[in-house]
C-alpha cells in the first residue's frame, strides 16, 4: 500500500562519549529500530499496527543476516501487521558505512538501519497536534494575523 503518513526510525543512536567497544549485531539494530526510543516522531508503534515497512541497512551488512533478523521478527510476532496486508518487509542494503559529522555527538558505527513505515500509531501524533491547536485557538492565539489578512474568525 501507499505510505501517506510515514514514521521514520533510526538505529543505533549512540553518543560519542558512551560508544560501546563492541559493535551491535544486525538482529540487535533490527529490533532496536522498532522501539519507541528510535522513532523520529513521539509515538509508540506497539500501540498501532503496521501497514507497510521498509528497512534500509548501511554498512557491514549481508543479506543472510538481514533475512534472519526479519525472519525472527516475523516468527516472534512482536511487530503487528494489519490483517488485510501481507507481512512483507521491503529491505535495502547500502554497503557504504554510515557517516558521521566530524566533531558531532553521534558515534561512528559499522552498521545502521533506517526504517520507513506506515503505522496506525501515527494517529497519536495527529491527536496531540489537534489538542494543542484547540488550546491555542481557545485563547485566540495568532488569530489576529489571519483576520488581518481577510479570513473570518
Amino acid at each position: 500500500p501507499r505510505i501517506h503518513f510515514m514514521l521514520s526510525s533510526y538505529a543505533p543512536v549512540i553518543s560519542a562519549e558512551k560508544a560501546y567497544h563492541e559493535q551491535l549485531s544486525i538482529p540487535e539494530i533490527t529490533n532496536a529500530v522498532f522501539e519507541p526510543s528510535s522513532m523520529m516522531a513521539k509515538c509508540d508503534p506497539r500501540h498501532g499496527k503496521y501497514m507497510a515497512c521498509c528497512l534500509m541497512y548501511r554498512g557491514d551488512v549481508v543479506p543472510k543476516d538481514v533475512n534472519a533478523a526479519v525472519g525472527t521478527i516475523k516468527t516472534k510476532r512482536t511487530v503487528q501487521f494489519v490483517d488485510w496486508c501481507p507481512t512483507g518487509f521491503k529491505c535495502g542494503i547500502n554497503y557504504q558505512p554510515p557517516t558521521v559529522v566530524p566533531g558531532g555527538d553521534l558515534a561512528k558505527v559499522q552498521r545502521a538501519v533506517c526504517m520507513i513505515s506506515n503505522n496506525t500509531a501515527v494517529a497519536e501524533v495527529f491527536s496531540r497536534i489537534d489538542h494543542k491547536f484547540d488550546l491555542m485557538y481557545s485563547k485566540r492565539a495568532f488569530v489576529h494575523w489571519y483576520v488581518g489578512e481577510g479570513m473570518e474568525e
